[in-house]
Parts: structure tokens; C-alpha cells; sequence
């Protein structure tokens, strides 16, 4: 289950680039000396602007095309896969406590289960996030 976030950016040319700025996202932004570097950035910049927020929170995006720009600018949607994004960034394994019956604890090491593993695809099972 991906989780894409689409966000109109604008892109303002300027003498060393260009400065891109997402009007639904304040102090979102970023720059490139290409249009190809700031659009690679305003992917990077927009997934890590979003990653403090609830995934099924996210802030309310405008309509592109009601967007006001400036003559040397040009409005583009950027989107980011802040699920793949997470995944990429935020791995780091986490201590769980859980219980179990002793029975069934004696059964899965006796078949040396990796109950770390067991817990993780079942809780993306269950989520669907596969």
C-alpha cells in the first residue's frame, strides 16, 4: 500500500537556479542550479517536511491551477511515496514486549522461530501495507 503525497511546488528562476517553494507548506523549500536538481530536491524536501506528520493527516494540498505565479515561474505537482520514504528512513528496530502462551513459546523455539520477523509481517499483514 503506497501512501503518495501530491503537492503543487513553484519553481522560480533565478540567476543561480531555481528557488522552488510549496504555497501549502510553510518554510517548505529548497533549490537547485538546474530544473532537474530542484526537482529532485523538492521530492527530498516535501517527503521530509511531511515525515512529522500522521499519514492519514497530511495537509490539504491546493488546486494547481489556482495558483498565482510571477512571470519567470511555473507551477509543478510533486509527488512522494512517504511509506517508501519512512521504510528508507526510519528503520531502526524498536524494542516490543510482548506475551504469548508458554505453550506456544515452547513450540516456536523448538522450531527456532524469529519471533521479531513472525511480529513484523504480521503487523504489515494486517495493515495491508503490502
Amino acid at each position: 500500500m503506497a501512501k503518495i503525497a501530491l503537492y503543487p511546488a513553484i519553481f522560480q528562476k533565478e540567476e543561480t537556479g531555481y528557488f522552488v517553494k510549496f504555497p501549502d507548506l510553510e518554510g517548505c523549500v529548497t533549490q537547485g542550479e538546474s530544473i532537474e536538481e530542484s526537482i529532485m530536491k523538492a521530492h527530498e524536501v516535501l517527503a521530509f517536511y511531511l515525515d512529522d506528520f500522521d499519514l492519514n493527516n497530511l495537509p490539504q494540498a491546493s488546486d494547481i491551477t489556482k495558483i498565482e505565479i510571477l512571470d519567470d515561474s511555473f507551477p509543478s505537482i510533486i509527488s512522494v511515496d512517504m511509506l517508501e520514504y519512512r521504510k528508507k528512513h526510519k528503520n531502526k528496530a524498536v524494542k516490543k514486549t510482548l506475551s504469548i502462551p508458554q505453550w506456544l513459546n515452547e513450540i516456536a523455539l523448538k522450531e527456532n522461530l524469529n519471533f521479531s520477523q513472525i511480529l513484523q509481517d504480521a503487523i504489515i499483514e494486517k495493515l495491508k501495507l503490502q
